[in-house]
């Protein structure tokens, strides 16, 4: 049973998100030979504000 984690920012749509996990599934469902009812995607949603990136949140990269 494939777990595939998707860590992004908040945002997207339910219709992008439906695309995405049909994307994925069917990728890991052909390269590891498992059914894709045994493929486990999850979205996680992060709002920017808890990302950083070399050290800065992601709004303070986005102000310089």
């Amino acid at each position: 049973m494939p777990v595939v984690r998707i860590e992004m920012y908040e945002g997207r749509s339910i219709d992008q998100k439906r695309e995405l996990v049909r994307g994925v599934t069917e990728v890991v469902a052909r390269v590891t030979g498992n059914p894709a009812d045994a493929v486990h995607v999850i979205i996680d949603e992060v709002k920017r504000e808890n990302w950083s990136i070399g050290g800065l949140l992601q709004p303070d990269r986005q102000q310089r």
